[in-house]
């Protein structure tokens, strides 16, 4: 494809430049490999965009949206309803840790979590409780990039073009430890006093009458795999039930298998109040997010509004599509039929094995994973940070291996269908590359 044919589309999160003068181009998928314009196959390290959980071109998902397109292709979801929309969510809330039950849909992990942070503020407010209206997230926290999401969130480089936030908002520390938990495999032993900052300062700070919510990924996966310490977030849910503040989850990332549990609230034991979910819903083929609820929060909207009225005003044109619905039904159909979540928790000593199998490696500061996942953080060049990693991932593309990176922060996700020789595969290229990286 030449640069005039890729002059009209802006792309998200790509440094565009560089890119049109060095297209890497994927033209088709199946199972664990992307096809790219040179007929190349490339092993997919990264579930797409930590999304294909189940695998590439999956024959039920596929054949689901068909039938759906063919017969209902769109249905408004404001005081209307279909079929599909009501089995996913049913679907969802029988696959959802228990005491979790009621399902908003939405498009996106972002929109997931703006429309969290709204339902915790109005949840206080319709109980009789409009003092709280502040939101505490946690430094390297990603939720999305609504405005909502980039002012609980705590990634420098996704805020510093937009000095525009929501003005009722706090952070706690980042819970990264790298002086006394490098090279953990797994949870790590040193610091979950750092729930403790919510007591000790915000709720000092603000007045914990005053604050709706705390949103935090389980393990913080766009920053660069964080994995939580032991008892940290058991921490985070005694404080926020001590001041009667919502816990959510950001499991966008978590859910769905991952970490080698089907959520991350059963993988650490930890109930919160609101699991926001998107990416594997839907195995990444249809955009699709949800909000998955206590039910005393839900009964809390519908107890407070009158007869006939909206009890939660807010919903997206395409909340609950028919062809969304339909992929998540197959999707999680799937997830349930293959044992995939059990099979990701089988594969995952494998997994880490190869992953620490770098350490020693040149420029390899810190390897971290839990499941199916792995952060390798990498020492930044002077004045350069960034650079290596992204000769690492580039190097890997050549290989026929694709990897994200953040930073100088390597991460690797694959589908959860992948096998013990492309494990083997996928570390050994990494180390490769890594090796060759200057």
């Amino acid at each position: 494809m030449n640069h005039q044919a890729m002059d009209a589309f802006w792309m998200p999160f790509t440094a565009n430049r560089h890119f049109k003068a060095n297209p890497r181009m994927l033209v088709s998928a199946d199972g664990m490999y992307y096809q790219d314009d040179a007929g190349r196959s490339i092993l997919d390290g990264c579930a797409g965009l930590w999304c294909v959980n189940a695998g590439h071109n999956r024959k039920p998902i596929v054949e689901a949206i068909q039938r759906q397109a063919a017969t209902l292709d769109y249905a408004p979801p404001f005081q209307m309803g279909h079929p599909k929309a009501f089995e996913a969510a049913e679907k969802l809330a029988e696959m959802a840790p228990v005491g979790l039950d009621k399902v908003f849909f939405v498009n996106s992990g972002s929109e997931a979590a703006d429309t969290a942070l709204k339902m915790a503020i109005a949840y206080h407010r319709v109980r009789g409780d409009a003092g709280r209206v502040k939101l505490v997230g946690r430094e390297r926290g990603y939720h999305g990039v609504n405005f909502g999401g980039i002012s609980v969130g705590g990634i420098a480089g996704n805020r510093k073009l937009f000095p525009v936030a929501l003005p009722t908002t706090d952070h706690i520390r980042s819970t990264h430890d790298l002086a006394r938990n490098a090279f953990t495999r797994g949870e790590p032993e040193f610091g979950a006093e750092f729930a403790d900052e919510l007591e000790a300062r915000i709720t000092t700070l603000h007045d914990p009458s005053t604050i709706a919510a705390v949103i935090v990924e389980p393990m913080a996966g766009s920053t660069g795999v964080l994995i939580p310490p032991k008892g940290y977030l058991k921490r985070l849910r005694e404080i926020c039930d001590k001041y009667g503040i919502l816990l959510i989850f950001d499991e966008v990332i978590t859910g769905f298998g991952r970490l080698g549990a089907d959520w991350a609230a059963n993988k650490f034991d930890v109930l919160p109040d609101i699991i926001t979910c998107a990416k594997g819903l839907s195995n990444g083929v249809v955009p699709m997010g949800a909000l998955i609820v206590k039910p005393a929060i839900h009964d809390a909207f519908m107890a407070a509004a009158a007869e006939r009225a909206i009890e939660f005003p807010h919903g997206y044109t395409y909340s609950a599509h028919p062809l969304a619905c339909a992929a998540s039904v197959a999707t999680l159909d799937l997830y349930r039929d293959e044992g995939l979540f059990q099979r990701a928790a089988n594969l995952a000593p494998r997994f880490e094995e190869k992953a620490h199998a770098l350490r020693g490696t040149r420029h390899i500061k810190d390897i971290r994973n839990l499941g199916l996942v792995a952060g390798i953080e990498l020492d930044s060049r002077p004045g350069a940070p960034g650079a290596r990693g992204m000769d690492v991932f580039l190097k890997c593309w050549e290989k026929g291996v694709l990897v994200r990176f953040t930073g100088d922060i390597i991460a690797v996700s694959p589908p959860l269908i992948i096998s013990e020789a492309e494990i083997d595969r996928l570390f050994a290229t990494i180390g490769e590359a890594i090796h060759e990286a200057d």
